[in-house]
């Protein structure tokens, strides 16, 4: 796949991860601060969800290059990296899921390079490579206490279509953090409206 450009961003570009994918995971900060936890609700808009405000934490995914090694170059898998400036900020895998959607297994964003449209990009390849792959539509998991992640969600057209109290509880059992599952459908089968996205334009 040919680097992507993001014509809102001229110095932003994605493409398929290389060699220097690990390197870049342990030079990055993926950790982001949480101040709230959102009481999530199906059909309402994240700006209408109930917020509780908390003592401010920052919060920080522990991300191993290792675990999607088998993830490049293959059949229904690829994982992509976003560059700012010729510099890695971001990533994003992808793969086809079990019921047929595709799944983000993972996207994150370093965090001096955040509000540059980087975590947009990603989301625009993820679709491009989706469609291309004639598949149904997108999935992914966040948090309700990654409000930021919930609203940019929303803006690309997600859904979301489930809610888990219990998913954390295994770790923790007192949590208040609560798995949310954002869809992106693409023959919208629900019957509700969902934005448009930018197709990603190809360069040579």
């Amino acid at each position: 796949m040919q680097p992507v450009m993001n014509p809102k961003h001229p110095g932003l570009s994605v493409r398929v991860a290389d060699d220097g994918f690990a390197a870049y995971i342990w030079g990055s900060d993926f950790s982001f601060d949480v101040s709230a936890y959102g009481t999530a609700q199906i059909g309402r808009p994240v700006s209408q969800w109930p917020v509780t405000p908390i003592v401010p934490y920052r919060k920080c995914y522990g991300i191993d290059p290792e675990e999607f090694g088998s993830f490049r170059n293959a059949p229904e898998s690829e994982i992509f990296m976003a560059y700012l400036d010729d510099q890695p900020v971001g990533h994003l895998v992808v793969s086809t899921n079990w019921n047929g959607y595709a799944h983000i297994d993972e996207l994150a964003v370093h965090a001096p390079a955040r509000r540059h449209g980087v975590a947009k990009a990603l989301l625009d390849v993820a679709l491009f490579w989706s469609r291309k792959k004639k598949l149904p539509g997108i999935m992914l998991e966040t948090q309700n206490n990654n409000l930021g992640a919930c609203r940019l969600y929303e803006r690309c057209g997600y859904v979301l279509g489930g809610i888990d109290h219990l998913r954390y509880r295994g770790i923790d059992r007192h949590t208040a953090e609560v798995a949310l599952f954002w869809y992106r459908l693409f023959d919208d089968p629900l019957g509700m409206t969902i934005s448009g996205s930018a197709t990603p334009r190809l360069v040579p």
